[in-house]
């Protein structure tokens, strides 16, 4: 059994609706979910978009492998109306479902890298994530999320 962290955002449509669907589905076809962050709202990051989000974390313990969640978290994704990417670039979606953390591994393979390679220049992240595992130990730097948290909140 492993623990694996995913992010979760929506910033279009019934936003909170998404997350509470995504989770219902990570719930169901991932493993059971030990901990469920509250929702967050947030300014979109890396582009500009009138539309905001509601961010979230959910870690859950899974007998799966990383590539196995990875195509899970794609599915529901796609079930939940979201289409793959016309350009370059962030945009607006329906739901984004990332894993964060997958125990302590560290993984780059084609299509994943874990942990999250961005996860901690991102306070839509880490907020929802400190909540739920603040002592977690970020397995490359070897930081816990509390002091990234802590780290880029001084910068901000």
């Amino acid at each position: 059994m492993t623990v694996v962290y995913i992010g979760l955002g929506s910033n279009l449509g019934q936003k909170e609706n998404f997350l509470k669907l995504a989770i219902s589905e990570i719930e169901k076809q991932i493993g059971h979910i030990t901990a469920q962050s509250a929702f967050y709202n947030s300014a979109p990051w890396g582009f500009e978009s009138p539309n905001s989000f509601i961010n979230a974390c959910v870690a859950a313990e899974t007998v799966l492998n990383p590539q196995d969640c990875l195509h899970i978290l794609s599915s529901i994704e796609q079930d939940l109306g979201r289409t793959k990417k016309t350009q370059k670039g962030y945009q607006d979606r329906v739901i984004d479902l990332d894993i964060l953390l997958y125990g302590q591994k560290i993984i780059k393979e084609d299509g994943l890298i874990v942990p999250h390679p961005l996860m901690h220049q991102r306070l839509f992240v880490l907020e929802p994530l400190v909540e739920i595992a603040p002592d977690f130990v970020h397995p490359i730097l070897k930081k816990s999320i509390r002091n990234l948290l802590e780290e880029l909140s001084s910068q901000s």
